[in-house]
């Protein structure tokens, strides 16, 4: 999902871990290279090793919570995410091994913001995974480690309690996401049929504003005796076909929404009179043919329909469009039923 809330989610994570790994690799290489008080925790060429590595690996991380934060919806930011997670681990995991073999300084408990890290980016399987790796590693590489039990508890607590939290704000944001979604839709897409409704026919032709853009709006002819001799539902299931038929017949080639009643208005970009009269044409083939109403009853209905055409250059409003296309269809309705 590439929803704004997950994308404010993204950046807030790039952000801060952009804050936080430039604080570390600044304390860190001062304390490899013996600068300030923290050179006192480097003591040996092992630990300055692993420290200016630790500084190449932060580095090499921030630049990919750079990119991240410019790109939270890219294709590849889970597995950049996840580099940074191994990146960040590593680095952690080095320096706490060493620290803890080399000197008396306490610095287990960094394990655990790894851990954190991991299930902020991956929630709880990340969170899980993380522990598992930073668990083994330090057991691994510190033997006889006298609170290593205590450790491993420390660390699957929190685990478990970010991981999970941060497993359920994605669901939650997830469940948010849905729910403006569906809230968007039905603001721009008319029930009854799930074609796009006036306001979003009016955003659609707004974007399009100076291009040439061919309206047809079209009128059911049969519509009200359907309604008065089948009963409502009978109507709206001819509405519905006819929406679906209108779909089909345009494909890429346009888009087709329901005004209202038994009206509906066709969006051609870029046609002319030509496309916008091959169209017309198309979908009163389409609407003729027999449309099931139900408990095996089928129905006829005629379309009458009115084009308008803005040429290039033009900025006329869907409203003035609709108007025009409105009287025509109204010139071809008369035609029809004198003929008829």
């Amino acid at each position: 999902m590439d929803d704004d809330a997950l994308l404010k989610r993204r950046r807030t994570i790039e952000t801060a871990a952009l804050v936080s790994r430039s604080f570390g690799i600044v304390s860190t290489a001062l304390a490899a290279a013996g600068i300030g008080a923290g050179a006192a925790l480097v003591p040996t060429a092992d630990m300055r090793a692993v420290c200016w590595a630790g500084v190449v690996a932060m580095t090499l991380s921030n630049v990919l919570s750079f990119l991240g934060r410019r790109r939270p919806g890219s294709a590849w930011y889970i597995r950049c995410s996840a580099l940074q997670v191994l990146l960040d681990t590593a680095t952690i995991l080095g320096i706490v091994v060493l620290s803890s073999r080399d000197t008396d300084t306490t610095t287990w408990p960094l394990l655990s913001l790894a851990i954190v890290v991991a299930a902020l980016r991956h929630q709880l399987l990340g969170a899980m995974v993380v522990y598992g790796a930073t668990s083994l590693g330090f057991a691994l590489l510190v033997p006889g480690f006298a609170e290593l039990s205590f450790l491993l508890g420390v660390g699957f607590l929190i685990a478990v309690i970010t991981g999970t939290q941060s497993s359920s704000l994605d669901r939650h944001l997830e469940a948010l996401n849905e729910t403006r979604r569906a809230l968007q839709h039905q603001a721009t897409h008319d029930g009854l049929t799930g074609l796009p409704n006036r306001a979003h026919l009016a955003a659609y032709a707004d974007e399009r504003a100076g291009r040439p853009l061919g309206v047809l709006l079209l009128d059911l002819n049969g519509f009200k005796q359907v309604n008065d001799t089948h009963g409502h539902a009978a109507g709206d299931r001819l509405l519905h076909e006819v929406g679906v038929r209108l779909t089909a017949a345009l494909g890429a080639d346009g888009l087709a929404g329901r005004l209202g009643g038994d009206e509906f208005l066709v969006l051609l970009p870029e046609a002319d009179g030509a496309v916008a009269a091959r169209m017309a044409d198309r979908v009163r083939e389409a609407i003729r043919l027999p449309i099931d109403i139900g408990e095996g009853r089928t129905v006829t209905v005629g379309v009458s329909a009115g084009v308008a055409l803005r040429p290039a250059g033009d900025d006329a409003g869907l409203d003035a469009l609709t108007a025009e296309a409105d009287a025509g269809m109204y010139r071809d309705k008369r035609g029809r039923t004198v003929a008829a």
